[in-house]
């Protein structure tokens, strides 16, 4: 990864962690100490089981977040855009990442080293608050996620799978912003390549989906949700 310098005072992304708590006092020389890196389209910066680095909150791009399940199959177990933050989940309790990340998309990339995540949640309570918040709803969103795949078909997987990407990513002229393969749609919706080209086919041609070469466009949004309704 290369280095590349991010402003905190001048970023747009008021949904990143860091920049919500931007104008706490003591914040401001803990951004001091961040680090930048510049990855590439399908470059690793995070490797199940290496050593961790702290925490990454994404400057610009979106990134693939990766756990390695049974015959080394890969599962995507989140999708982030700008403001995003990845690593949290084994910040704190293990010395090593419990997943790994991938660039979708040339992507930059602030870093804030353990050392200097756990003066800040020890050095401001605001923030170490905040954070516990975001803990325990992205906790209640895995179970949710865990219980909905017990519960639905493949297809209904993949129907839910294309509406959260369009409330994650949102469109333009109709196409949902993010380019995917038929894999990793199917890595994140735990399914098949296969069965993800039949269904898309029969979403097709059923009028509920287009697709423009990588990217999707959902033509009717009000019936696949309805056809969901039972498990949301």
């Amino acid at each position: 990864m290369r280095g590349v310098n991010t402003d905190c005072s001048s970023c747009i992304n008021t949904n990143c962690f860091i920049k919500k708590h931007l104008h706490l006092e003591k914040m401001q020389d803990f951004v001091l100490q961040k680090n930048n890196y510049k990855c590439k389209k399908g470059q690793q910066f995070m490797i199940e089981g290496a050593p961790m680095q702290g925490l990454y909150f994404i400057y610009k791009g979106k990134v693939k977040v990766l756990k390695t399940g049974i015959y080394g199959k890969e599962h995507i177990v989140r999708l982030t855009q700008e403001g995003d933050t990845v690593g949290f989940r084994g910040f704190g309790t293990s010395n090593r990442y419990l997943i790994g990340a991938s660039a979708l998309e040339d992507t930059v990339l602030c870093n804030f080293s353990n050392e200097v995540m756990q003066d800040i949640l020890k050095s401001i309570p605001e923030f170490t608050y905040s954070m516990m918040l975001f803990y325990a709803e992205e906790l209640n969103k895995s179970e949710n996620n865990v219980k909905k795949i017990a519960q639905m078909n493949v297809r209904e997987r993949l129907i839910d799978t294309l509406l959260y990407l369009l409330k994650k990513f949102g469109q333009t002229n109709d196409l949902i912003n993010i380019n995917l393969s038929r894999k990793e749609i199917a890595d994140f919706a735990g399914t098949t390549d296969e069965q993800v080209t039949r269904i898309f086919s029969s979403l097709k041609k059923e009028g509920l989906i287009k697709i423009v070469g990588k990217k999707i466009s959902l033509l009717q949004v009000e019936k696949m949700k309805q056809e969901i309704a039972e498990h949301r």
